[in-house]
């Protein structure tokens, strides 16, 4: 009895290590795997980076098989797109970029991350590149033909760029991109055309020229296609197993969405205006509390916004500058010079805020020319109504008693009554007064007006 329960046990260890044995190497689907997808729709910026990060780690935390980039992008900021590559190449999970559905593209900043991912694949109908960087670029910095010389002197034509800060630019994208072709094994030579002279390709066409790996129908094909084949991850080879496997969407949580609400340069910079605003309102009127509490609270949030920007600070100042301009035209007569510099400061200021020209990263013109326009109205009506009204004379209130005129109601020498606005105060007076003696007052001590009296008598 002993020796058949020994031999049954033995019978269950080598049963496991089978089981285990034959998931190890490929042969047998695994049933709980799980494929994260993650969406890289529209411009790539802070908030994309924060969601990806954070999904990243949650993906190695889980044991996802690997994480699957679905994107759609026109590019992004270059900063956001650095910080998501050094995360897919340090994570321990395979990244697999997707650029799907047809007619989507991954251009620009979507081109470098693509090709950072262990494996990139797309649809048909999908295209990537134009990976030039464009925010040191201008439309004359670029030469249809630029004249060169080979080794024997001869001249040649050749595309190039005129600026060089611009080639400079270029030339750290070119070398950024190719060792990330040359990490990944792919074509490096096409990678430094989609920067230097912003080259575009197709998928079918990217495939034949080892630009991508894959080229998938939709994500159930794309599947069936990664499932066996061998990546490199963190210096360790390993088998994708995604025969089977199931895919967890996950989309941007409340704090990704508040992120990329804010981080919109037209809602930051918009955040900011109703701050500045609300801090002037609450020193010209303190103890307001609500124009003070509302403006610190949305300047704050656009200094974080602006912290992950590319902010242009010689804009910022300008933007200072023309609020404090305008605010100085509505309290020192300047014949309008002090207003229109401000709002010229304000303007310029506001165009060059942003230090980008990446799409979906600009402030808006027609936001720039509203706000514009209001402010300096504001300033300039507005702030100058309130200054007149407070030089204006006091007409309630114990001030306005200063320089009224009442009667006396009895002869007194010091102290006595007088009548003043169908009131009676008591008095004081250096003078002696006469009962229908007409008064004017000169000031207040406490609950006592001070007098002087008024030649005529009261008749």
């Amino acid at each position: 009895m002993i020796m058949m329960r020994q031999a049954f046990f033995v019978f269950l260890v080598i049963l496991a290590f089978t089981v285990q044995a034959e998931t190890d190497d490929g042969s047998r689907p695994n049933k709980a795997a799980t494929v994260i997808q993650l969406d890289i729709n529209g411009a790539i910026g802070p908030a994309i980076t924060d969601y990806i990060s954070r999904n990243l780690d949650k993906a190695a935390e889980e044991g996802a098989i690997c994480v699957l980039f679905r994107m759609d992008t026109p590019g992004g900021l270059d900063t956001s797109m650095r910080d998501i590559i050094k995360k897919i190449i340090a994570s321990p999970v395979p990244v697999v970029s997707y650029v799907a559905p047809g007619g989507a593209r991954a251009a620009s900043a979507g081109t470098y991350i693509l090709y950072a991912s262990h494996v990139a694949a797309m649809a048909p109908g999908t295209n990537l590149g134009a990976a030039t960087p464009v925010q040191m670029l201008g439309p004359d910095d670029f030469d249809d033909e630029k004249e060169d010389k080979d080794a024997k002197g001869t001249k040649k034509e050749e595309p190039g760029i005129s600026n060089p800060m611009a080639t400079k630019a270029v030339n750290d994208a070119v070398a950024y991109i190719r060792g990330l072709a040359q990490m990944r094994g792919r074509n490096a030579d096409w990678a430094e055309q989609a920067v230097r002279i912003a080259a575009s390709i197709p998928a079918e066409e990217a495939l034949a020229k080892r630009v991508i790996d894959l080229v998938a129908a939709d994500q159930a094909d794309l599947l069936k296609q990664l499932h066996g084949r061998k990546v490199n991850v963190l210096g360790q080879e390993r088998i994708l197993q995604t025969d089977g496997a199931v895919i967890r969407k996950i989309d941007l949580d409340w704090r990704g969405e508040l992120l990329s609400v804010i981080t919109n340069p037209n809602i930051a910079y918009l955040l900011m205006l109703i701050g500045i605003y609300g801090l002037i309102f609450e020193f010209s009127n303190p103890g307001a509390i609500v124009p003070g509490t509302i403006g610190g609270i949305c300047l704050l949030l656009a200094l974080f916004a602006f912290q992950l920007l590319p902010i242009n600070y010689a804009g910022m100042a300008l933007i200072l500058l023309g609020i404090a301009l305008m605010v100085a035209e509505a309290f020192v007569p300047s014949v309008g010079i002090l207003g229109f510099g401000g709002l010229l400061a304000f303007i310029v200021g506001s165009v060059i805020l942003i230090d980008t020209d990446q799409p979906g990263f600009g402030i808006n013109p027609a936001i720039i020319g509203a706000v514009a326009l209001s402010s300096a109205a504001f300033f300039i009506l507005a702030l100058g109504l309130l200054f007149k009204s407070r030089q204006a004379p006091v007409v309630s209130g114990r001030e306005e008693l200063i320089g009224a005129t009442g009667v006396a109601l009895e002869d007194f020498t010091d102290r006595g009554m007088i009548r003043i606005h169908s009131e009676i105060w008591q008095v004081r007076s250096d003078s002696p007064i006469s009962k229908k003696q007409r008064v004017t007052v000169t000031g207040l001590d406490g609950l006592t007006l001070l007098i002087s009296p008024i030649k005529e008598e009261y008749k």
